[in-house]
C-alpha cells in the first residue's frame, strides 16, 4: 500500500544513484545514506529509485524489489518514494508495478518499452495497451517517461492525449522531449486539461529555461548531487525572482556542462564520482557495460564542483 495515497507528482524530485561494492554487488548501507541525503533536503517533494540513475537496466527484478523495500523503510515515512517500471514487455512491466505497490511505492515512473523503438510511434494502441496493463496491476499514480522522438521511443503528442484520456492513473509526464517548442506545448496543454497532467522536466542540461516555461516540477538524476540547488532554483522561479534564478543557475551551469557532455550515457557515472569528490561515498563503481571514468575527466568534475561552490562542508546540512 502506498505510504502517501494522495500523492500528486510535482515539485523537486531527485532520482537517486545506486552505490556498489568493488565486486559490483549493492552496497545497501551506502545507498541508504545517499537516499537519505537526497530525500530529506528541505523542499524535496519525493524521491525516485529504480530509474536510469540507479542503473535499473543492470538490476534484476529481485534487486529492484530490495532497493525499493529498503528505500521505503529508510525514508518512506517522510517523503513519497517513486519507483521505476523498466521492462520491454507489458506483462513484466505489470509484474514490476504490482511488486512496487506491495512494497510501498507512492507512484510509478513508467519507461517506454525498448520493444517499441522500431516503429511503435505508428501504433498508438501499443502504448495504450502497455499503460493499461500497468494500471490494471496496481492503484498507483503513473508518471509517463517521454523520450525524444528521435529515439523512436517518444510518444507522439496525439498519442499522449489519448493515453491521458484512456488511463486516468497517469498524473504526470517526465518530459525529456528535448525540443524546447514541444516541451512548452506539453506544459501549456497537459497542465490545462480538464484532468491536469503535470509536466516534470528532466531537461537538466537547460533546467532554468525549462522551469521558466511553467513546468510543475522536475525529476532529475542531477538531484543526486545538487538537490539543494534544484530546490532553490525551483522556488526562485515560482517566486518570479529573475535575478535570483540567474544567480542560482550560474552555480548549476558548470555542473550541467560537465554531467551532460558527450558521451551522454556517462552522466550518472559522473554524478557518482562527484559524490566521492564531495565525501559522500567512499568509491564509485558502475556495472558494465558502463566503465570507470578516466582520471582527467574526474579532475574536470572537481573543477566543475569548485566552480559551483560545492564542497563537503557546504553540503553538511543535507547529510
Amino acid at each position: 500500500m502506498a505510504r502517501f495515497p494522495d500523492f500528486v507528482p510535482e515539485g523537486v524530485i531527485p532520482a537517486t544513484l545506486l552505490i556498489l561494492h568493488p565486486d559490483l554487488s549493492i552496497d545497501m548501507a551506502a545507498t541508504r545514506r545517499h537516499l537519505r541525503q537526497c530525500a530529506l533536503v528541505p523542499g524535496v517533494s519525493a524521491v525516485t529509485v529504480n530509474g536510469h540513475a540507479s542503473e535499473v537496466h543492470a538490476c534484476s527484478f529481485e534487486e529492484q524489489e530490495r532497493i525499493l523495500a529498503e528505500s521505503v523503510e529508510e525514508v518512506g515515512d517522510r517523503v513519497p518514494v517513486i519507483s521505476g517500471v523498466y521492462a520491454d514487455g507489458s506483462l513484466e512491466a505489470a509484474r514490476i508495478a504490482a511488486m512496487a505497490s506491495r512494497n510501498g511505492a507512492s507512484a510509478l515512473l513508467v519507461f517506454p518499452p525498448g520493444s517499441m523503438s522500431m516503429g511503435g510511434q505508428l501504433r498508438p494502441e501499443m502504448a495504450l495497451t502497455h499503460f493499461s496493463r500497468i494500471a490494471e496491476a496496481c492503484d498507483l499514480p503513473l508518471i509517463c517517461f517521454q523520450y525524444p522522438m528521435a529515439t523512436g521511443l517518444g510518444y507522439p503528442f496525439d498519442t499522449l492525449l489519448r493515453l491521458f484520456e484512456a488511463v486516468p492513473a497517469i498524473r504526470a509526464v517526465k518530459d525529456w522531449s528535448n525540443e524546447p517548442m514541444l516541451h512548452e506545448r506539453h506544459i501549456r496543454t497537459f497542465q490545462n486539461l480538464p484532468r491536469p497532467v503535470n509536466v516534470l522536466t528532466t531537461h537538466s542540461a537547460w533546467l532554468m529555461a525549462s522551469l521558466t516555461m511553467g513546468a510543475s516540477g522536475l525529476l532529475s538524476g542531477a538531484g543526486s548531487v545538487i538537490a539543494e540547488l534544484q530546490v532553490q532554483l525551483f522556488r526562485a522561479v515560482q517566486a518570479r525572482d529573475l535575478a535570483l534564478v540567474q544567480a542560482i543557475n550560474d552555480r548549476i551551469y558548470p555542473l550541467a556542462q560537465a554531467f551532460y557532455a558527450p558521451p551522454f550515457l556517462d552522466m550518472h557515472n559522473r554524478m557518482k564520482e562527484c559524490l566521492v569528490l564531495l565525501g559522500r561515498v567512499r568509491e564509485a563503481h558502475v556495472r558494465p557495460p558502463l566503465v570507470k571514468l578516466a582520471p582527467d575527466e574526474i579532475a574536470r568534475l572537481q573543477g566543475a564542483l569548485d566552480a559551483a561552490g560545492l564542497a563537503p562542508e557546504a553540503l553538511a546540512s543535507a547529510a
